[in-house]
């Protein structure tokens, strides 16, 4: 046997959380064991954990991990018109590009993206290489137990390559059965999709209906089934996808289960995760498995956190919140008119007063900090002092990613507190709703599709009011549900404007809106509007070239012309 070494993380089970906490993320170094020393069973198990641990977006350290974050704030938001990068101009320039349409193959945000989860694929192939050494040897793992680790790995496998799909979209199709060396002569000429769907169906039929010895990071059949109709729903076969997501679905009560608690690191595990990249600060109070691809997105200056600025929600997401007279969307876009911006061009230390008569829809303050706003235990949100440079990227910050003061000593890492344990939801189940919504409508079941939508909001009109300083509610605050459909059109519209309510600043709505077709006419009149109020966002332009991004040209140069450039 070939005696080359293989770079793993040691000690199986540590990156699966049980019902108790998250100590299986303490991972110990990394360090380099012969072959037949990861062969057996440990050594097969710890592979897995390795695998697993890309979830998170890092393969090492803390700062850099910003474009390959699980929530994909970068290309899923800040390229969409849901989000600025925020900070100041000339800070992480090349974020630029990307919120501009813009990039160029020297980008090193797209060489992170590119190396992060290509690096995932190989230790799913690596661990599948040692199981089948030790099945076709030792057999120290269980035929029922091996078949779960091909599942694990070929679904993880199918997430890593599915984010990199939805990317760069021409990629080099690498299994386990193509070495190490040869994997850097392989073309991007083939179509991923395929290899992804067939690992998925693999999951489904083979891993489990409820998670390994209840550890919440795992991979389990309900998650694979909801992976796999987002796939479908991806290639527009509707109804294979709604089978999936019906049976997702199945027994449960969304309307009964709390929105916040998906953002709330002390209600983590709860019933409506499907899939979810687990984090925590380590016992030692080092932050590698934390939530490190969104640190960036933490409050600035005088706020609890006071880093690090960016991340912050357009002028255009909040207005879509308003309500008519109703408790509905304002779907015709008329949000637009006679905006609502805030504390823009009022000074910090200026007099400010919160017009509370304004009707939103009240999952905006649970998406949005805005000044006057009650703010997690944070206090009252005092505007420009938590933000680095609003006439740059406006006046508004994000409350998603953030975690309560009061958590700071166990679930922060200490003296960085935009460093956190806070888990993101890869999957949730108001997702796996929305998707089926979407592909009712598709169907032409339009009171199918208006029910999932309406079970969404009944559960938004739940929502306990945020409050101003002096304990009124901050805003008249209502969502009712749709009384009709009345044809497929409004009820297309209907369905995605939920999907931007329900999940904004969640990672979802570029892929959404270049699925859809509608990128280019949406980003162009959002930056028609946007760009009156923030002048770094007038005059963006969209092409179709822009749905997906450049191969890093540092992968092209390593690959001595294997890979190539999209035309």
């Amino acid at each position: 046997m070939k005696r080359n070494k293989l770079m793993i993380l040691l000690g199986a089970g540590m990156l699966l959380v049980s019902s108790c906490g998250k100590e299986f993320l303490q991972k110990l170094p990394q360090g380099q064991l012969s072959e037949p020393q990861v062969g057996n069973k440990d050594g097969v198990e710890g592979a897995l954990v390795g695998a697993y641990s890309i979830l998170n977006g890092n393969v090492s350290g803390t700062w850099g991990n910003y474009s390959s974050a699980p929530s994909q704030w970068l290309f899923g938001e800040v390229a969409s018109d849901n989000a600025h990068k925020g900070s100041f101009l000339d800070d992480q320039s090349p974020m630029n590009m990307i919120e501009a349409y813009n990039v160029i193959s020297t980008n090193d945000n797209l060489s992170q993206m590119w190396q992060v989860y290509f690096e995932g694929v190989m230790r799913c192939n690596n661990t599948l290489r040692l199981l089948a050494n030790d099945q076709a040897s030792t057999k120290e793992i269980t035929a029922e137990r091996a078949l779960q680790i091909q599942a694990e790995c070929k679904m993880l496998r199918a997430h890593y390559y599915f984010l990199l799909w939805r990317v760069f979209r021409n990629v080099p199709i690498i299994t386990e059965d193509i070495s190490t060396e040869d994997a850097q002569t392989v073309k991007n000429d083939k179509d991923v999709l395929p290899l992804i769907e067939e690992d998925l169906k693999f999951a489904v039929a083979n891993l489990p209906a409820t998670k390994i010895n209840n550890e919440f990071g795992r991979m389990d059949k309900n998650a694979a089934k909801a992976y796999l109709g987002k796939l479908y729903l991806y290639q527009k076969k509707y109804g294979d996808a709604l089978g999936l997501f019906k049976e997702v679905m199945a027994g449960k009560d969304i309307v009964g289960m709390p929105f916040w608690n998906n953002f709330d690191v002390t209600t983590e595990n709860g019933p409506e995760v499907v899939m979810v990249s687990k984090h925590a600060i380590n016992s030692n109070g080092s932050a590698d498995n934390a939530n490190v691809g969104d640190m960036l997105g933490g409050l600035y200056g005088s706020s609890p956190v006071g880093c690090c600025g960016f991340y912050q929600p357009t002028i255009d997401l909040v207005n879509a919140y308003k309500v008519d007279a109703k408790g509905l969307p304002l779907l015709d876009d008329s949000y637009r008119t006679n905006p609502y911006l805030s504390d823009k061009g009022v000074a910090a230390n200026a007099t400010y007063t919160l017009n509370v008569k304004l009707r939103f829809d009240p999952r905006l303050d649970y998406t949005v900090g805005r000044r006057g706003v009650e703010y997690l235990d944070y206090g009252i949100m005092p505007g420009n002092g938590w933000i680095r440079d609003a006439n740059y990227a406006g006046p508004f910050v994000g409350i998603k990613t953030m975690i309560p003061r009061s958590q700071f000593p166990t679930q922060a890492a200490p003296g960085e507190n935009y460093l956190t344990g806070l888990d993101v939801n890869i999957i949730r189940l108001a997702d796996v709703w929305l998707m089926a919504a979407e592909c009712e409508v598709e169907l032409g079941n339009l009171a199918g599709a208006m029910k999932y939508v309406n079970d969404i909001r009944k559960r938004a009109a739940n929502l306990e009011p945020k409050k101003t300083a002096t304990g009124v509610n901050a805003a008249d605050y209502d969502v009712k549900p749709y009384t009709s459909f009345p044809s497929p059109d409004y009820a297309r519209k209907a369905v995605r404007f939920e999907r931007r309510l329900e999940l904004a600043m969640e990672g979802h709505r570029f892929y959404d809106l270049v699925r859809w077709g509608i990128a280019k006419q949406t980003i162009e009149a959002y930056s028609a509007f946007e760009g009156q109020h923030l002048s770094s966002y007038l005059n963006l332009k969209f092409d179709p070239a822009d749905e997906y991004y450049p191969i890093p040209q540092a992968e092209i140069d390593r690959s001595n012309g294997a890979l190539t450039q999209k035309k």
